[in-house]
């Protein structure tokens, strides 16, 4: 396969979580990115396995150097996707994958835009977005999940359903109706872009 920098974004319950473990499950070329955060790690969190862990100071400093694809400041703290290790699971020629929130990827998309047509960044990226069949069935799953309080339910459905409105910034929406036909639909997407480039 020719090195891609696939970024996947869905609402919380739409099925991301599982549709990533099984395209690294299938993709042994796929590298899943890993990345940094101010927040402190939580009792079951390795660095560099679950995130990079760092300092406020070092991440400002990665500001500033402009060594981040993208990043944003959440609940306090700051998370962000570094440039290089893309860059370099490219040069292996091995693919990327970055499950990523809206804001994110449209911050990803315009670093993109900037870059050389021949860049690998540029000549491998794919963006898409993982929709459920219906805010009622999302509602059901995550209601079905019975990990969340009401009120927790609530803000996830209300920030959703925001992040729903951008789907058609996505060069490509996959309705996640039936997991197995959703999981197809994704590789047929990665396998034609790996043809292309």
């Amino acid at each position: 396969m020719k090195p891609l920098f696939i970024v996947l974004s869905a609402p919380s319950g739409a099925g991301k979580t599982t549709l990533c473990d099984l395209l690294l499950q299938s993709y042994p070329e796929l590298c899943y990115s890993v990345s940094c955060t101010t927040r402190q790690p939580r009792f079951n969190e390795e660095d560099g396995i679950d995130y990079h862990f760092l300092p406020v100071e070092t991440f400002n400093r990665m500001i500033e150097e402009d060594r981040f694809l993208e990043h944003a400041e959440v609940h306090g703290n700051q998370y962000g996707t570094l440039k290089d290790p893309v860059y370099d699971v490219l040069r292996h020629n091995q693919c990327m994958l970055l499950d990523i929130d809206v804001e994110g990827a449209a911050q990803i998309r315009r670093k993109i835009e900037m870059l050389s047509a021949d860049d690998p960044l540029k000549l491998g990226f794919i963006d898409i977005f993982i929709a459920p069949p219906s805010r009622e069935e999302l509602k059901n799953r995550l209601e079905q999940r019975a990990t969340d309080s009401p009120e927790v339910i609530e803000r996830r459905l209300n920030n959703a359903f925001v992040e729903m409105e951008r789907q058609y910034e996505y060069r490509y929406q996959v309705v996640n109706d039936d997991l197995k036909t959703t999981f197809r639909k994704l590789c047929d997407i990665i396998n034609v872009k790996a043809e292309l480039i």
